[in-house]
């Protein structure tokens, strides 16, 4: 059995009808691409019996899809006995990770970044040794494909705005929904992450721009899909907030 590569998490919270199509199209996208070796990790976080239920059933089907094809990439299935947030699911399933993969992400479940970034972001990662974080970034740009709704397209600039003041990340789009670690870089710093929602991936960036982390953002093709957890407005502001705690914390931290 190929040894795995790179291990994505998938944070999926009452996800039983938005997932299913996209692993469907990860699993087709996976066979045409054997390598490097990927796993996928969904990470149910407190769904209900009838979600979580299409849920383990679509890891099953993938499982058995790759199988038949003989691609070497595998995914699996772990569940919280309650809703914790995005950033509780994300570290639920690194924990499931193994020692020897060499790269660890996580991947929005709602299907709005292409597959063929996925795998694409995935062989960038395994070819690149002297970067430590690969990202996505929705950049407008010629040659890529972003569909946004304006309303939300505004707020995500202004939360990048701020907390690059806020934080000096120098990163475009911090909340892009697929980023890749290198595994040695980022398993010392489990520990140390508190964030249990949106903001996990500001305060991953923050710790390790204080390492002095080398950060690749790669503009990804990316449509906005329906059923977003996100409330307009009012979680912009609760974001905001924890932004000014995020960064007290830090400031306050050895």
């Amino acid at each position: 059995m190929s040894s795995i590569s790179v291990s994505l998490v998938i944070p999926a919270y009452n996800e039983g009808e938005r997932l299913p199509p996209y692993v469907a199209r990860l699993i087709e996208e996976g066979v045409r691409h054997p390598a490097p070796v990927v796993e996928l990790i969904v990470s149910d976080d407190g769904s209900t019996d009838e979600h979580a239920q299409a849920l383990r059933a679509c890891v099953a089907a993938a499982r058995d899809a790759w199988s038949r094809a003989g691609a070497p990439h595998r995914i699996s299935y772990v569940a919280a006995a309650q809703n914790g947030g995005k950033g509780s699911a994300i570290r639920r399933g690194w924990q499931q990770v193994s020692s020897g993969v060499t790269w660890m992400g996580h991947l929005d479940a709602d299907g709005a970044i292409e597959a063929v970034d996925v795998f694409r972001l995935a062989a960038q990662a395994v070819a690149s040794p002297d970067v430590d974080v690969v990202a996505g970034a929705r950049i407008r740009m010629a040659g890529r494909r972003v569909r946004r709704h304006w309303g939300r397209y505004l707020q995500g600039r202004l939360f990048a705005a701020v907390a690059d003041l806020q934080l000096q990340l120098r990163c475009y789009d911090t909340q892009c929904g697929v980023k890749l670690f290198r595994a040695e870089v980022l398993r010392p710093l489990l520990p140390l992450l508190r964030e249990e929602r949106w903001l996990i991936d500001v305060e991953i960036l923050a710790l390790l721009k204080r390492r002095n982390a080398r950060v690749l953002e790669i503009p990804i093709d990316w449509t906005e899909v329906g059923g977003s957890k996100v409330t307009p407005g009012l979680d912009a502001l609760r974001m905001l907030w924890g932004l000014t705690r995020l960064r007290r914390r830090l400031m306050a931290a050895p």
